[in-house]
Protein backbone atom coordinates (compact mmCIF):
# COMPACT_ATOMS: atom_id res chain seq x y z
CA UNK A 1 0.00 0.00 0.00
CA UNK A 2 1.19 3.37 -1.29
CA UNK A 3 0.27 6.79 -0.09
CA UNK A 4 1.36 10.21 -0.58
CA UNK A 5 3.02 12.08 2.34
CA UNK A 6 4.58 15.40 3.27
CA UNK A 7 6.91 16.86 5.76
CA UNK A 8 8.37 20.29 6.67
CA UNK A 9 11.91 19.95 7.37
CA UNK A 10 13.85 22.36 9.85
CA UNK A 11 14.20 25.28 7.66
CA UNK A 12 10.63 25.23 6.41
CA UNK A 13 11.21 23.43 2.86
CA UNK A 14 8.58 20.96 2.29
CA UNK A 15 9.64 17.84 0.54
CA UNK A 16 7.26 15.74 -0.62
CA UNK A 17 7.17 11.25 -1.32
CA UNK A 18 5.28 8.16 -0.93
CA UNK A 19 4.83 6.01 2.76
CA UNK A 20 4.66 2.34 1.91
CA UNK A 21 3.33 -0.11 4.06
CA UNK A 22 3.25 -4.45 3.44
CA UNK A 23 -0.37 -5.75 2.86
CA UNK A 24 -0.27 -7.10 6.14
CA UNK A 25 1.43 -5.12 8.93
CA UNK A 26 1.42 -5.50 12.61
CA UNK A 27 1.01 -1.97 14.27
CA UNK A 28 4.51 -0.81 14.69
CA UNK A 29 7.48 -1.51 11.58
CA UNK A 30 10.56 -1.33 10.85
CA UNK A 31 10.78 1.48 8.61
CA UNK A 32 13.03 2.62 5.61
CA UNK A 33 14.09 6.09 4.76
CA UNK A 34 15.04 6.40 1.09
CA UNK A 35 15.44 9.14 -1.35
CA UNK A 36 17.30 9.67 -4.67
CA UNK A 37 21.22 10.41 -6.44
CA UNK A 38 22.23 13.13 -7.85
CA UNK A 39 19.09 14.85 -9.69
CA UNK A 40 16.99 12.03 -10.00
CA UNK A 41 13.70 11.76 -8.39
CA UNK A 42 11.62 8.99 -6.61
CA UNK A 43 9.96 8.14 -9.81
CA UNK A 44 13.15 6.83 -11.39
CA UNK A 45 13.00 3.09 -9.89
CA UNK A 46 12.54 4.15 -6.21
CA UNK A 47 9.16 2.71 -6.22
CA UNK A 48 10.08 -1.02 -7.11
CA UNK A 49 12.82 -0.98 -4.31
CA UNK A 50 10.13 0.42 -1.68
CA UNK A 51 7.67 -2.21 -2.98
CA UNK A 52 10.61 -5.26 -2.76
CA UNK A 53 10.65 -4.08 1.23
CA UNK A 54 7.23 -3.96 1.22
CA UNK A 55 6.60 -7.42 0.44
CA UNK A 56 9.00 -8.22 2.72
CA UNK A 57 7.00 -6.42 5.57
CA UNK A 58 8.98 -3.66 5.65
CA UNK A 59 7.75 0.22 5.69
CA UNK A 60 9.61 2.97 3.98
CA UNK A 61 9.30 6.93 3.62
CA UNK A 62 10.43 7.42 -0.20
CA UNK A 63 10.79 11.55 -0.44
CA UNK A 64 12.52 13.72 -3.21
CA UNK A 65 15.17 16.09 -2.58
CA UNK A 66 14.82 19.49 -1.67
CA UNK A 67 14.80 21.51 -5.49
CA UNK A 68 13.48 18.58 -7.32
CA UNK A 69 10.49 16.29 -8.46
CA UNK A 70 7.29 17.26 -6.49
CA UNK A 71 9.57 18.99 -3.48
CA UNK A 72 9.46 22.23 -2.71
CA UNK A 73 13.30 24.51 -2.32
CA UNK A 74 15.01 27.16 -3.83
CA UNK A 75 16.73 27.29 -5.87
CA UNK A 76 15.38 24.83 -8.20
CA UNK A 77 18.08 22.07 -9.23
CA UNK A 78 20.40 22.90 -7.07
CA UNK A 79 22.27 19.69 -4.94
CA UNK A 80 24.01 20.85 -2.36
CA UNK A 81 24.72 17.30 -0.42
CA UNK A 82 25.13 18.59 3.10
CA UNK A 83 21.67 19.91 2.52
CA UNK A 84 20.48 16.67 1.75
CA UNK A 85 21.86 15.04 4.47
CA UNK A 86 20.39 17.19 6.69
CA UNK A 87 16.97 16.27 4.74
CA UNK A 88 17.26 12.84 5.16
CA UNK A 89 17.51 13.06 9.35
CA UNK A 90 14.32 15.56 9.29
CA UNK A 91 12.96 12.31 6.80
CA UNK A 92 13.79 10.02 9.88
CA UNK A 93 12.03 12.63 12.42
CA UNK A 94 9.19 12.59 9.98
CA UNK A 95 9.09 8.88 9.88
CA UNK A 96 8.81 8.53 14.02
CA UNK A 97 5.54 11.05 13.71
CA UNK A 98 3.98 8.22 11.44
CA UNK A 99 1.78 5.53 14.06
CA UNK A 100 3.44 2.77 11.61
CA UNK A 101 6.61 3.39 12.36
CA UNK A 102 9.35 1.41 15.31
CA UNK A 103 11.22 4.63 15.85
CA UNK A 104 13.75 2.18 16.97
CA UNK A 105 13.87 0.22 13.82
CA UNK A 106 14.50 2.65 11.33
CA UNK A 107 16.77 1.73 8.23
CA UNK A 108 18.51 3.93 5.51
CA UNK A 109 18.94 3.20 1.83
CA UNK A 110 20.48 5.27 -1.08
CA UNK A 111 22.16 5.43 -4.35
CA UNK A 112 24.79 6.70 -5.72
CA UNK A 113 24.64 10.27 -4.86
CA UNK A 114 22.18 9.28 -1.64
CA UNK A 115 24.54 6.26 -1.35
CA UNK A 116 27.22 8.94 -0.02
CA UNK A 117 24.89 10.61 2.28
CA UNK A 118 23.80 8.00 4.08
CA UNK A 119 27.25 6.78 4.69
CA UNK A 120 27.26 10.12 6.85
CA UNK A 121 23.89 9.99 8.62
CA UNK A 122 24.34 6.42 9.56
CA UNK A 123 28.22 7.76 11.20
CA UNK A 124 26.42 10.60 12.82
CA UNK A 125 22.79 9.51 13.65
CA UNK A 126 22.30 6.94 16.37
CA UNK A 127 18.55 6.67 15.41
CA UNK A 128 19.41 4.64 12.59
CA UNK A 129 19.79 1.27 13.11
CA UNK A 130 20.87 -0.18 9.64
CA UNK A 131 22.17 1.57 6.17
CA UNK A 132 22.26 0.35 2.65
CA UNK A 133 24.56 2.20 0.71
CA UNK A 134 24.13 1.26 -3.11
CA UNK A 135 26.93 2.45 -6.14
CA UNK A 136 28.21 5.57 -3.31
CA UNK A 137 30.86 8.41 -4.62
CA UNK A 138 33.43 8.07 -2.03
CA UNK A 139 35.41 11.21 -2.46
CA UNK A 140 34.68 14.11 -4.49
CA UNK A 141 37.98 15.27 -4.66
CA UNK A 142 39.19 12.01 -6.03
CA UNK A 143 36.21 11.06 -8.29
CA UNK A 144 35.76 14.32 -9.76
CA UNK A 145 39.65 13.62 -11.20
CA UNK A 146 38.42 10.73 -12.36
CA UNK A 147 36.25 11.79 -14.46
CA UNK A 148 37.56 14.90 -15.58
CA UNK A 149 40.70 15.46 -17.86
CA UNK A 150 43.33 16.98 -16.24
CA UNK A 151 43.87 19.72 -18.13
CA UNK A 152 40.43 20.54 -18.29
CA UNK A 153 40.28 21.09 -14.29
CA UNK A 154 41.51 24.34 -14.14
CA UNK A 155 38.63 25.43 -16.67
CA UNK A 156 36.19 23.81 -14.55
CA UNK A 157 37.91 26.32 -11.18
CA UNK A 158 37.74 28.99 -13.39
CA UNK A 159 34.10 28.20 -14.37
CA UNK A 160 33.34 28.20 -10.79
CA UNK A 161 34.97 31.50 -9.76
CA UNK A 162 33.23 32.94 -12.83
CA UNK A 163 29.66 31.69 -11.21
CA UNK A 164 30.62 32.96 -7.47
CA UNK A 165 31.44 36.51 -8.97
CA UNK A 166 28.39 36.52 -10.98
CA UNK A 167 25.58 35.54 -7.81
CA UNK A 168 27.36 37.85 -5.90
CA UNK A 169 26.56 40.74 -8.18
CA UNK A 170 23.01 39.52 -7.99
CA UNK A 171 23.06 37.00 -10.75
CA UNK A 172 21.07 33.69 -10.66
CA UNK A 173 23.48 31.20 -10.57
CA UNK A 174 24.55 29.72 -13.76
CA UNK A 175 22.81 26.07 -15.01
CA UNK A 176 24.63 23.16 -16.60
CA UNK A 177 23.39 19.61 -18.24
CA UNK A 178 23.32 16.72 -15.80
CA UNK A 179 24.07 14.79 -18.63
CA UNK A 180 25.00 14.98 -22.47
CA UNK A 181 25.25 13.04 -25.32
CA UNK A 182 28.70 14.01 -26.45
CA UNK A 183 30.56 12.47 -23.54
CA UNK A 184 33.45 15.10 -24.12
CA UNK A 185 30.65 17.88 -23.77
CA UNK A 186 29.88 20.21 -20.70
CA UNK A 187 28.17 18.26 -18.32
CA UNK A 188 27.27 17.13 -14.41
CA UNK A 189 27.85 13.55 -15.12
CA UNK A 190 29.77 13.00 -18.39
CA UNK A 191 29.50 9.39 -19.23
CA UNK A 192 27.33 7.36 -21.73
CA UNK A 193 26.11 5.37 -19.49
CA UNK A 194 24.63 8.58 -17.42
CA UNK A 195 23.18 9.92 -21.16
CA UNK A 196 21.13 6.95 -21.62
CA UNK A 197 19.92 5.88 -18.21
CA UNK A 198 18.78 9.20 -17.37
CA UNK A 199 17.02 9.73 -20.95
CA UNK A 200 15.67 6.59 -20.96
CA UNK A 201 14.54 6.49 -17.84
CA UNK A 202 13.18 10.53 -17.86
CA UNK A 203 11.07 9.51 -20.92
CA UNK A 204 9.58 6.15 -19.94
CA UNK A 205 8.96 6.97 -16.02
CA UNK A 206 9.91 10.35 -15.04
CA UNK A 207 8.95 13.09 -18.24
CA UNK A 208 9.15 15.91 -15.04
CA UNK A 209 12.92 15.14 -14.61
CA UNK A 210 14.69 17.87 -16.07
CA UNK A 211 18.64 17.61 -17.47
CA UNK A 212 20.01 20.22 -15.58
CA UNK A 213 21.86 21.65 -12.18
CA UNK A 214 23.18 24.57 -10.97
CA UNK A 215 26.83 24.79 -11.74
CA UNK A 216 27.80 25.27 -8.62
CA UNK A 217 26.24 21.57 -7.60
CA UNK A 218 28.99 20.76 -9.43
CA UNK A 219 31.18 22.42 -7.17
CA UNK A 220 29.89 21.29 -4.55
CA UNK A 221 31.01 17.44 -5.49
CA UNK A 222 34.21 18.80 -5.71
CA UNK A 223 34.55 19.58 -1.96
CA UNK A 224 32.13 16.67 -0.56
CA UNK A 225 34.06 13.64 1.09
CA UNK A 226 31.39 11.45 2.40
CA UNK A 227 34.11 8.69 2.63
CA UNK A 228 35.97 10.38 5.51
CA UNK A 229 32.75 9.19 7.69
CA UNK A 230 32.32 5.32 6.91
CA UNK A 231 34.92 4.38 9.96
CA UNK A 232 32.58 5.83 12.23
CA UNK A 233 29.33 4.34 10.69
CA UNK A 234 30.26 0.94 13.07
CA UNK A 235 28.11 -0.63 15.35
CA UNK A 236 25.42 0.12 13.34
CA UNK A 237 25.53 -2.62 10.32
CA UNK A 238 26.42 -1.15 6.75
CA UNK A 239 25.76 -3.06 3.46
CA UNK A 240 28.19 -1.75 0.70
CA UNK A 241 27.00 -2.67 -3.23
CA UNK A 242 29.35 -1.89 -5.72
CA UNK A 243 28.99 -2.45 -9.13
CA UNK A 244 32.43 -3.99 -10.22
CA UNK A 245 32.19 -2.44 -13.70
CA UNK A 246 31.34 1.49 -12.22
CA UNK A 247 33.36 4.23 -13.79
CA UNK A 248 30.58 6.89 -12.56
CA UNK A 249 31.15 6.41 -8.82
CA UNK A 250 34.42 4.47 -8.94
CA UNK A 251 34.14 1.03 -8.01
CA UNK A 252 37.91 0.82 -6.64
CA UNK A 253 37.31 3.84 -4.45
CA UNK A 254 33.99 2.62 -2.72
CA UNK A 255 36.24 -1.38 -2.58
CA UNK A 256 38.93 0.01 -0.55
CA UNK A 257 36.65 1.77 1.74
CA UNK A 258 34.74 -0.68 2.34
CA UNK A 259 38.15 -2.98 3.06
CA UNK A 260 40.34 -0.31 4.56
CA UNK A 261 37.76 2.06 6.64
CA UNK A 262 34.60 0.36 7.50
CA UNK A 263 34.48 -1.75 10.37
CA UNK A 264 32.09 -4.90 11.66
CA UNK A 265 29.16 -5.37 11.58
CA UNK A 266 29.66 -4.63 7.37
CA UNK A 267 28.83 -6.72 4.22
CA UNK A 268 29.96 -6.16 0.44
CA UNK A 269 27.92 -7.40 -2.66
CA UNK A 270 29.72 -6.87 -5.69
CA UNK A 271 27.52 -7.06 -8.68
CA UNK A 272 28.31 -7.35 -12.49
CA UNK A 273 27.65 -4.47 -14.78
CA UNK A 274 28.28 -0.72 -14.30
CA UNK A 275 26.47 2.10 -11.85
CA UNK A 276 22.99 2.05 -13.40
CA UNK A 277 22.56 -1.53 -13.66
CA UNK A 278 21.83 -1.77 -9.98
CA UNK A 279 18.35 -0.40 -11.42
CA UNK A 280 18.13 -2.69 -14.12
CA UNK A 281 20.13 -5.83 -14.97
CA UNK A 282 21.23 -6.29 -11.45
CA UNK A 283 17.71 -5.10 -9.68
CA UNK A 284 16.96 -8.42 -8.12
CA UNK A 285 20.73 -8.92 -6.88
CA UNK A 286 20.56 -5.60 -5.57
CA UNK A 287 17.23 -4.88 -4.03
CA UNK A 288 17.47 -8.57 -2.33
CA UNK A 289 20.64 -7.68 -0.75
CA UNK A 290 18.93 -4.75 0.61
CA UNK A 291 15.99 -6.14 2.09
CA UNK A 292 17.74 -9.75 3.46
CA UNK A 293 20.69 -7.20 5.01
CA UNK A 294 17.47 -5.09 6.53
CA UNK A 295 15.57 -7.86 8.12
CA UNK A 296 18.48 -9.61 9.06
CA UNK A 297 19.20 -6.51 11.52
CA UNK A 298 15.88 -4.70 11.61
CA UNK A 299 13.43 -7.83 11.48
CA UNK A 300 9.73 -7.93 9.66
CA UNK A 301 6.44 -6.66 10.81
Amino acid sequence: MRRDVEFKTEDGVTLRGWHYLPERRASKLPTIVMAHGYSAVKEMHLDRFAESFAGAGLASVVFDNRNFGASGGEPRQEIDPWQQISDYRDAITFSETLGETDPERIGIWGSSYSGSHVLVVGATDRRVKCVVSQAPMISGHDNIRRLVRADFIAGFQRMFEDDRRSRYAGNPPAMVPVVSEDPAGPAALASVDSWKWFTETGRSRAPAWKNEVTLRSVEMVCEYEPGSYVGFISPTPLLMVVALDDHLTVADAALAAYYERALQPKQLLALKGGHFDVYGAAFDESSGAATKWFLQHLGSA
